[in-house]
């Protein structure tokens, strides 16, 4: 499984939109550049996630981004979605892998270099690391883990590792020195007055810092230098997808009556 094509992911928390409609805040987000988002909306029922998820399904695909789903494997299936992502609490990824097969990517949540390690020889592709700094939304993991811990999560896990909780535009090039491969957001995109503008600044600051070449943090388990990376650019166009072609979506779901991606 090559490694994940992006540098900034959007998880999703439709209670952190300021009331705005979640899929127009991805949308924004979308036609700014993003390429890949996490859905994780942990309170939804199974259908009205089902439904959710097509609507994203439709809107990365027409967008030629990635689309995650947060712990369900059925509802990622079901609306073919590019990957499923699991919490640190959630199935091994070894049990995860043989739910989704080899042509979806897989990312789990860690909280420490032994989480992040042992998410890697698991089978993972790519790991979430954090809170890094204090953020609302990551306290109930605890204090932050600060870049020292990322650098050492990032020096043990054999895959990517992906900096998360309250990364800003500002803060991007720390965590990249620090070893990550990409940044994972949810407040700096969906509480935006302008969401577009703030994933076009986070874009721009991915793309200064891994411009400026391998991390200070590049001796690590994974490959040549360090981790793999996580794509060429941080605005990677239209990914394609890792093995194979998508499914198309299932009729009805998210309004695109089960067209294909467009050309």
């Amino acid at each position: 499984m090559p490694a994940p094509d992006f540098r900034l992911c959007l998880v999703t928390d439709r209670a952190g939109t300021r009331g705005r409609p979640l899929a127009r805040v991805v949308q924004e987000c979308l036609a700014a550049g993003l390429r890949a988002v996490q859905l994780r909306e942990k309170d939804l029922a199974p259908a009205e996630l089902f439904q959710l998820a097509g609507e994203l399904r439709a809107l990365t695909w027409r967008h030629g981004a990635r689309l995650f789903v947060n712990d369900r494997a059925d509802v990622a299936l079901a609306v073919g979605a590019d990957g499923l992502h699991l919490p640190a609490d959630g199935l091994p990824p070894e049990a995860a892998r043989r739910l989704i097969g080899f042509e979806r990517f897989l990312g789990v949540s860690t909280h420490s270099a032994a989480e992040a390690e042992a998410a890697g020889r698991g089978g993972a592709d790519f790991v979430f690391f954090g809170p890094v700094y204090d953020t609302p939304s990551k306290r109930q993991h605890g204090t932050p883990q600060g870049l020292a811990a990322l650098a050492a999560a990032c020096q043990r896990s054999p895959v990517p590792v992906v900096a998360i909780g309250g990364v800003t535009a500002a803060r991007v090039a720390e965590v990249q020195r620090a070893g990550a491969a990409g940044v994972a957001v949810i407040r700096a995109l969906l509480e935006h007055d302008d969401p577009a503008r703030a994933t076009k600044e986070l874009l721009a600051a991915c793309e200064e810092a891994w411009r400026r070449g391998p991390p200070v943090s590049s001796t690590g388990a994974g490959g040549e230098g360090g981790r793999p990376s996580a794509g060429t650019r941080a605005d990677a166009p239209r990914p394609s997808r890792p093995r194979g072609s998508a499914p198309p979506l299932p009729p009805g779901v998210g309004g695109a009556g089960g067209e294909g991606r467009p050309e």
